[in-house]
C-alpha cells in the first residue's frame, strides 16, 4: 500500500504540541461538552494551528475533527483527515499525566486508516507514516523506523486505558491468560505497539474515529493490525464518526470468535 506524504505537516505538529504544554504550564481548566467530556484551551489552540496546516496543504481534503461540531455532519468521502487536536484530555487534566496525551491527524482513503502523524509534546516524539507506508519515529532529536516485535516467550503484554478501563477489558484479558498489563492513556498505546513495548490493546469501551485513526495508521505501518471484535480489518466511515469494539494487534493475535464476555 502507497501512503500519502503527511511531512509538511510536522511543523504544525509540532507547533500544536507547543501550545499545548504552554497551557499546561500555565495550570489547566476545563470546560464539559454535551457529552460531559472536558475540553481545554489547549484543545482548541491545537486545532486552530492544524486545521490551518491542513487547509493550506491539503485545500481540497475534508477535515473532521473533534472539536470542530459543523465537520461531524459531513458525511465520510472517499478520503478525509480525522483530527484529535489533544487525544487524552482526561490525563492532560491530571498532574501526573506522565505525558499521556497526544496530537494526532490520521489520513482515511476507502474506510481504511492509511496515513497518519502522532506528536506526544511532553516527550517530544513524534512519529509518521511514509509514501512507502513505513513508520518512523523522531524522539529528542534522533530518527529511527517503528517496527513491531515478536510476542517475547515469558508471554504477550497488553496495554489497557489508564481512564476508561472497563469490566469487559479484564475479561478479555483473563480470557486469553494475559496477567502482564501496562496502563497508558490516549493514542499513546498504539505507539507503545508500534515500537515494540508490547503487543495487544483489546478496546471495548467508546471511542471516535479522531481517536484512533493516526494511530491505527502507524501500528499498521510498522507491521501491526487492528480488528473489529469479529476478526476483520477495523473500517472507517461509521456512523456518527463512533467506532466500535477493536483490538490492536502488534505481534500477539487474539481468538476469533473472542470468548463470551
Amino acid at each position: 500500500m502507497e501512503g500519502i506524504d503527511l511531512t509538511c505537516l510536522m511543523p504544525a505538529m509540532r507547533e500544536a504540541g507547543a501550545a499545548i504544554m504552554q497551557v499546561k504550564s500555565a495550570g489547566v481548566t476545563a470546560d464539559y461538552k454535551a457529552d460531559a467530556s472536558p475540553v481545554t484551551a489547549a484543545d482548541h489552540a491545537s486545532e486552530a494551528i492544524l486545521k490551518a496546516a491542513l487547509a493550506a496543504h491539503f485545500p481540497d481534503i475534508p477535515v473532521i475533527s473533534e472539536e470542530y461540531a459543523d465537520s461531524h455532519l459531513l458525511r465520510p468521502s472517499e478520503c478525509y483527515f480525522l483530527v484529535d487536536p489533544l487525544d487524552g484530555t482526561r490525563e492532560f487534566l491530571r498532574e501526573d499525566s506522565n505525558g499521556n496525551f497526544t496530537v494526532n491527524i490520521g489520513f482515511v482513503q476507502g474506510g481504511i486508516a492509511c496515513g497518519g502523524l502522532i506528536y506526544v509534546p511532553a516527550m517530544d516524539w513524534l512519529c509518521w507514516t511514509d509514501t512507502d507506508f513505513k513508520a518512523h519515529q523522531e524522539r529528542v532529536g534522533q530518527q529511527s523506523s517503528l517496527k513491531i516485535r515478536d510476542v517475547p516467550q515469558a508471554g504477550a503484554a497488553a496495554l489497557a486505558s489508564r481512564s476508561h478501563r472497563d469490566v469487559m477489558t479484564d475479561a478479555f484479558l483473563r480470557a486469553e491468560d494475559i496477567t502482564d498489563i501496562v496502563s497508558a492513556g490516549s493514542s499513546l498505546k498504539f505507539l507503545l505497539l508500534a515500537e515494540g513495548t508490547a503487543d495487544i490493546y483489546p478496546r471495548f469501551g467508546p471511542t471516535m474515529e479522531w481517536d484512533t485513526a493516526a494511530g491505527e495508521a502507524i501500528l499498521r505501518a510498522a507491521g501491526g493490525h487492528v480488528l473489529a471484535s469479529d476478526g476483520m480489518p477495523h473500517r472507517y466511515g461509521k456512523k456518527g464518526w463512533r467506532n466500535s469494539a477493536f483490538i490492536a494487534c502488534a505481534g500477539y493475535h487474539p481468538s476469533f470468535p473472542l470468548p463470551d464476555l
